[in-house]
C-alpha cells in the first residue's frame, strides 16, 4: 500500500501545476475562477464560474453553472445523502498552504440540497486501501453553512450562493483578511439518458475521475 500511495502522489506532483486566485473582502468585490475543459481529459464542458469573497464570518462562494441542459437531480434526496451521483457543484476547501490530508467538501444540488462533510484522506489521492473517513456537518442551518439556489430555465443556467463559516476553519471574526487556503472547484454533469455516467469539471483539473487527489488544489489567498 506504500508504495502504491508514494507512486501515486508522485505522479499527481509531477502532473500539476495549480493555478492560484485573490479574492477580496465581499464588501470590496469578488475573485473569479471560470473553466469550461472537462477532467480526466479536456474535453469541452460546459462553463462554469466560482465566485469567491469574505467577511468577518464567513467564505462566501457563488456558484454558476451556466450551458446547463437537464438540471438533473434526484428529489428523494436530503442533507448530507449521496446528492454527487447526480449534478452537483462543489467546494472542497483547507486553510493553510499545505497538500492536505483533511478537508472540508460542501456540495450543493440544482434543487438547493446540500452536502457538508470533513474528509479524512490521509493518502492525498484517496489510494486504494488507504484510510479513509467523512464526518458529516448535521446541523448546517444552526452552525451558518447555508445556500441559496435559482434555476433559470430558459437561460440553461443555475446559480447558488453559498456562505461557509469561518469558525469552522478556527480563523476568528474579523481575522480572514491575509490567510491563505488550498480550494478546488468542481461540477458535475448528468442526465437521465447518462446516468450514472458523469461528466466532470475542475477548477484545478485532476489526472484521473477522482476529485479527492489534494496535490491539484489551488492556492487561495484573501487579500
Amino acid at each position: 500500500m506504500k508504495a502504491n500511495v508514494g507512486s501515486l502522489l508522485a505522479v499527481a506532483s509531477a502532473a500539476c501545476a495549480v493555478p492560484s486566485l485573490d479574492a477580496p473582502a465581499c464588501s470590496v468585490g469578488t475573485g473569479t475562477v471560470q473553466y469550461n475543459k472537462a477532467m480526466p481529459d479536456p474535453v469541452s464542458f460546459p462553463k462554469t464560474q466560482v465566485d469567491v469573497c469574505y467577511d468577518d464570518t464567513s467564505i462566501h462562494l457563488t456558484f454558476t453553472a451556466l450551458e446547463e441542459k437537464d438540471f438533473y437531480y434526484n428529489d428523494t434526496l436530503s442533507t448530507n445523502d449521496p446528492i454527487w451521483a447526480y449534478e452537483v457543484m462543489e467546494a472542497f476547501i483547507y486553510h493553510g498552504t499545505n497538500d492536505p490530508q483533511s478537508y472540508l467538501e460542501f456540495e450543493v444540488s440544482p434543487n438547493n440540497v446540500t452536502f457538508q462533510a470533513w474528509i479524512y484522506n490521509p493518502s492525498k489521492v484517496r489510494a486504494t486501501g488507504a484510510p479513509w473517513d467523512t464526518s458529516y456537518l448535521t446541523d448546517p442551518l444552526t452552525d451558518g453553512l447555508t445556500a441559496e439556489t435559482t434555476l433559470d430555465r430558459d437561460a440553461n443556467s443555475w446559480i447558488s450562493k453559498a456562505t461557509i463559516p469561518l469558525g469552522l476553519f478556527n480563523v476568528d471574526v474579523g481575522e480572514a483578511k491575509g490567510t491563505k487556503w488550498r480550494m478546488n472547484f468542481f461540477r458535475t454533469v448528468e442526465s437521465e439518458e447518462t446516468y450514472p455516467n458523469q461528466l466532470l469539471g475542475a477548477w484545478s483539473p485532476t489526472n484521473a475521475s477522482n476529485f479527492h487527489m489534494t496535490p491539484f488544489f489551488g492556492n487561495v489567498n484573501f487579500v
